[in-house]
């Protein structure tokens, strides 16, 4: 009870706040490199054997890091329940594609080497591509998408109601926001085959990784340029309550451009995130070319974590922005469950996070080691 009471309703909004993009940011770098990796199966492997390496690495861990995606879904759902109407209703088809890849990819682990045919496998290996660039590619469309806002409205009576279509998403802000969610994973899975594989698929995935990498840079500067010159941001206009009920009719606000970049000018500090997003892209080109393998995955990372950040810190305290009126956009402030919901959750968070990360790290921990060719010819300690 007395945890209960030090944590008001505005701290706790601003702790579920972190702890959603922390959950979204996990699935990125722990379910990222699975997504880089099926993308890059076509490119990197070319006989059978290196396509059984390439999916051996990350064969062993890929369904715990699913978890990730889990967690944040989980989190939008009892957190921010606005969020999750809107969300998952207005993107629907999108969720709809996303859904159907990351059910075929499981499906192409399991059965691709379970008949030698070789039309059998080349069909599978192509689910595996489909289960890695569909869902690295729908992730940053929807990210661009909620940059620029969604045509959703409220009623009175809080039902959300979404006004537009599915092509909609297919803005070309938001494709580019798609290429720079694939180019950054791409990127981050060439990082890990460069650590979990050796001889030929290793130098196809360090360049592949190094185009990438530097694809990602010029993508997400693009990107930033664009946001800049011709997407406007929104603001408040009237006085916040972070206190308050979770009714976004309580506020007003208006669309105002460069809104997206005022926190960085009241936060300087802030820009650490874009900077990370720009330099990171060098750094990971740099450390492959060198063949530091390691530093070269924890650089791709830190791309990844700023690319990330920088969405949050630009659009904070917006979540999900409306086009149709900017009163009905969603905020930390207003669209959050009840401050008894936020505690209950936040506790079982501090329990069950840790021993999510404790078995990862075990688990990581214990499988470390490239994965060998020799090995999977003789049908000894690899499943695929």
């Amino acid at each position: 009870m007395i945890l209960h009471e030090l944590l008001n309703y505005e701290t706790l909004r601003i702790i579920w706040w972190l702890l959603l993009g922390a959950l979204l940011l996990g699935f990125a770098l722990m379910g990222g490199f699975d997504l880089g990796t099926g993308t890059l199966l076509p490119f990197v492997a070319r006989t059978d054997i290196e396509r059984r390496v390439v999916i051996n690495a990350v064969g062993p861990t890929w369904e715990g890091n699913q978890v990730w995606l889990i967690l944040g879904g989980g989190a939008i759902f009892a957190a921010w329940p606005q969020l999750y109407a809107v969300s998952f209703s207005g993107f629907y088809l999108a969720m709809f594609l996303l859904l159907v890849a990351l059910i075929v990819r499981p499906v192409a682990f399991k059965y691709r080497s379970k008949r030698p045919s070789r039309r059998w496998r080349q069909t599978w290996d192509l689910m595996l591509f489909v289960g890695g660039f569909v869902p690295a590619l729908i992730c940053g469309v929807a990210v661009g998408n909620v940059l620029i806002g969604v045509p959703f409205r409220l009623t009175p009576e809080m039902q959300i109601y979404y006004e537009g279509g599915f092509f909609d998403l297919l803005n070309p802000f938001a494709l580019l926001c798609g290429l720079v969610s694939v180019g950054m994973l791409v990127t981050h899975g060439a990082a890990w085959l460069r650590i979990k594989t050796g001889g030929e698929v290793a130098r196809r995935a360090r360049n592949a990784g190094s185009f990438a990498a530097l694809l990602t840079l010029v993508l997400y500067a693009l990107a930033g340029l664009a946001l800049w010159q011709w997407i406007d941001g929104y603001s408040i206009t009237s006085a916040v309550n972070t206190e308050g009920p979770s009714n976004p009719l309580f506020k007003t606000a208006e669309v105002t451009p460069g809104a997206w970049f005022s926190n960085y000018v009241s936060q300087p500090w802030l820009l650490l995130a874009p900077a990370l997003g720009l330099i990171g892209p060098l750094l990971t080109f740099a450390l492959m070319r060198a063949r530091c393998d390691l530093l070269a995955m924890l650089a791709s990372a830190s791309t990844i974590s700023g690319i990330i950040i920088s969405v949050g810190a630009s659009m904070f305290p917006f979540i999900l922005p409306s086009t149709l009126d900017a009163q009905f956009s969603l905020t930390v402030w207003d669209s959050s469950s009840s401050h008894l919901t936020l505690f209950i959750m936040l506790v079982c968070t501090l329990i069950f996070l840790p021993l999510i990360i404790a078995y990862t790290t075990w688990v990581y921990r214990v499988l470390w080691g490239k994965v060998d060719a020799q090995a999977i010819e003789d049908g000894k300690q690899h499943a695929y």
